[in-house]
């Protein structure tokens, strides 16, 4: 038995290199050992944050601490962004104009109503008129009227230019689309000619929006002018109005001022439309020319008396 594995073990010794040499499959060098030292360099050892820290028992500078080690910024608080808010959505408590202004007597039992009506809601517009003096020192209504005049000439006079910049100084951000509503393309020609009553304040209000020191009031002034208008199409043809024919209109048109804001304007908000006012004129619209229908041909009774009696005579001869 031992010698038969001593001439196994000189078999061994004979044998190839490749067979007594232990190859291995797996392993951390790099096959090519030059830039050993490089490759090393190459990889940093990082240390891993520990899971089960226990923050909440850490302090503060502890926290800015590790966080300074791991390169984290602190977290940014919540900063609620603030907006300013020009003007409102809507008119708070319209005015409800009386029926037949401008048109209907004072004797009659219409008008009557209405002036015991417009007497109740009085007391509320003194109180809000108070209110705005108490922003305003030197307002005076008869001096507002005036400026609420030349803000409206100077608001359509900008429509009409086609300035929408010098527009909205004098409209609020609620009135500017109505303003440009369906103005593209279009060429207007608007005129003011004169007053025919002078302009008052019909009705006033205030109301405060988010806070109680965030306050806005607004102002309903009446006006009764004599204008022209005329709007055009792209094309030139006149579809709205004339420059020649002056009508009278009576308007009703609601100034807001941010009162809280110191350097606040009175500017162009709505304009108010009674339920009793006569519809608009609907305007010329321009459209295309139908076809012509092509006119049936007239044929002579004797003419068809005749090829009638050619298609007998054929059918006889048949």
């Amino acid at each position: 038995m031992a010698n038969s594995l001593l001439s196994k073990m000189g078999a061994l010794r004979l044998a190839p290199v490749i067979f007594i040499q232990p190859s291995r499959t797996t392993t951390s060098k790099h096959y090519i050992p030059k830039y050993k030292k490089q490759r090393a360099q190459k990889y940093l050892k990082v240390e891993l944050p520990n899971p089960n820290e226990d923050i909440a028992a850490m302090g503060q500078e502890k926290i800015r601490q590790k966080m300074k080690e791991r390169g984290l910024l602190p977290p940014r608080p919540w900063m609620e962004r603030p907006f300013y808010i020009s003007a409102t959505g809507g008119v708070f408590e319209p005015y409800v104009p009386p029926e037949g202004d401008g048109k209907a007597s004072l004797v009659s039992t219409t008008r009557a109503k209405q002036a015991v009506q417009l007497l109740e809601k009085k007391s509320k517009s003194m109180m809000a008129i108070r209110k705005i003096k108490s922003f305003e020192e030197e307002f005076d209504q008869k001096e507002f009227v005036q400026q609420a005049q030349n803000t409206y000439i100077k608001a359509h006079e900008s429509l009409v230019s086609g300035d929408s910049r010098a527009l909205r100084l004098y409209v609020t951000e609620k009135a500017y689309p109505e303003f440009r509503f369906n103005s593209h393309g279009k060429t207007i020609r608007w005129r003011f000619l004169e007053s025919l009553e002078p302009p008052r304040v019909v009705h006033a209000r205030c109301t405060d929006v988010v806070s109680k020191e965030n306050i806005y009031g607004q102002l309903t002034v009446r006006f009764h002018t004599r204008q022209t208008l005329a709007v055009y199409d792209r094309f030139g043809r006149l579809i709205h109005g004339s420059e020649i024919v002056a009508k009278d209109v009576l308007e009703y048109i609601v100034f807001e001022k941010h009162l809280s804001n110191l350097y606040g304007t009175w500017r162009i908000h709505e304009k108010i439309i009674p339920d009793w006012a006569p519809p608009k004129q609907p305007s010329k619209l321009t459209r295309v020319m139908p076809e012509p229908e092509p006119e049936p041909v007239k044929v002579a009774a004797d003419k068809v008396e005749s090829v009638e009696g050619k298609e007998t005579a054929a059918i006889a001869d048949k």
